[in-house]
């Protein structure tokens, strides 16, 4: 089989896939008594991602696999074929899904000490149904409290493989308020979390959890560390608004 076959067979299948495609997957697609000759794949991959150098998408590798996506300079204009609501997230939504990001795995107590208010269970909710959060063990002390991290499908979100590519916090938009509180590491260790978002910031208010400080070194935890797509929905932020009334 030669390679201009392979990279057409390969550019096919991400075209038709509905998520990205993992180099497993892309190689699977060749029987074995056909296989493809070994590293073609990743010449078909690379290949690909050149030729798309002048055009309105690109291949890019995110926390799932290979994919095509709309270039960030004509996404204005594709964007009008897409009919729905845009989401749009509360301060607290976005404070409380930074610091899940960037701290975690992290307890519901611990988000309440560093922002000072009560977490809203319909953030929580929002963003566990958005799969861009999940429960991944429980801290080693009174009351079990759920550790929560961020998920592969959120990175895919946000275009990241990894949660070393998170932008600074310094980068973020609107953290001025909360960055002098927030303390947070240099880096985030590789193997710590799972996911994770590019926010910006909102408050909020609700019922509170505890708010002892504990040390990380207890937590009982396991996740994939670098374990989302653009879909959204009103429902998201009908909950999150309603909570920013509630804290007003």
């Amino acid at each position: 089989m030669d390679q201009p076959l392979v990279t057409r067979i390969v550019e096919a299948a991400l075209l038709a896939a509905h998520q990205p495609l993992t180099l497993v997957q892309l190689k699977g697609l060749f029987p074995l008594d056909e296989p493809a000759p070994d590293d073609s794949i990743e010449t078909a991959l690379a290949d690909l991602q050149a030729a798309c150098a002048e055009r309105g998408v690109e291949l890019v590798e995110v926390a799932s696999g290979w994919r095509f996506q709309v270039k960030a300079d004509v996404h204005p204009w594709v964007a009008r074929l897409w009919t729905e609501r845009q989401t749009k997230y509360t301060r607290a939504t976005l404070e409380t899904l930074a610091l899940i990001a960037y701290r975690q795995p992290i307890t519901r107590g611990e988000i309440e000490q560093i922002r000072g208010v009560a977490v809203n269970s319909s953030i929580i909710k929002a963003l566990e149904e958005r799969d861009w959060i999940r429960v991944v063990g429980h801290r080693d002390v009174p009351g079990k409290p759920e550790l929560l991290a961020t998920t592969r499908a959120f990175l895919d979100y946000f275009g990241l493989k990894r949660l070393d590519e998170l932008p600074p916090l310094s980068e973020l938009k609107d953290i001025g308020e909360l960055e002098p509180q927030l303390p947070f590491a240099p880096a985030i260790p590789v193997g710590a979390a799972s996911a994770a978002a590019e926010p910006e910031v909102e408050p909020e208010s609700t019922s509170g959890l505890d708010h002892a400080e504990q040390d990380e070194s207890t937590a009982e935890v396991d996740y994939d560390p670098t374990s989302v797509n653009q879909d959204t929905t009103g429902d998201d932020a009908d909950a999150a608004s309603s909570e920013h009334k509630n804290e007003q």
